[in-house]
């Protein structure tokens, strides 16, 4: 578990178009729903679940997927950035594979972010 930990922790800078390469993911019935850019990487929101794309190594080739299905998601909490110093929001969910921490950075709203969670969570 601690070794996921460790893994899972993911700054996500500004909401961008959904990327078209991800519908080669998608299973039958799954939308996407909002994206995401890290430094490198993107963070699709579906209707099922949350995909990350992290691009490993300096050509890029290398690719692995993060797929995290809503329903192994525990609990979660949100924290906006305080002001002038604390420029990041951040977001915890705790699941079945462990705790995964998520930084937004100034401009992502936390709000929308966290009813994405809440609607994928919390609907029939």
């Amino acid at each position: 578990m601690a070794a996921t930990q460790s893994i899972l922790d993911w700054t996500l800078v500004s909401e961008c178009p959904i990327p078209q390469d991800v519908n080669a993911l998608l299973v039958k019935g799954e939308v996407p729903v909002a994206a995401y850019k890290t430094f490198r990487d993107t963070a699709v929101f579906t209707n099922k679940r949350l995909i990350v794309k992290d691009v490993q190594g300096m050509s890029g080739k290398k690719i692995e997927i993060y797929s995290l299905p809503y329903s192994s998601i525990d609990m979660w909490s949100t924290e906006n950035a305080g002001g002038f110093l604390d420029f990041n929001a951040e977001v915890e969910l705790w699941t079945k594979a462990g705790h995964i921490k998520v930084k937004l950075q100034k401009g992502v709203d936390i709000r929308k972010f966290d009813m994405l969670i809440a609607n994928a969570l919390l609907q029939d």
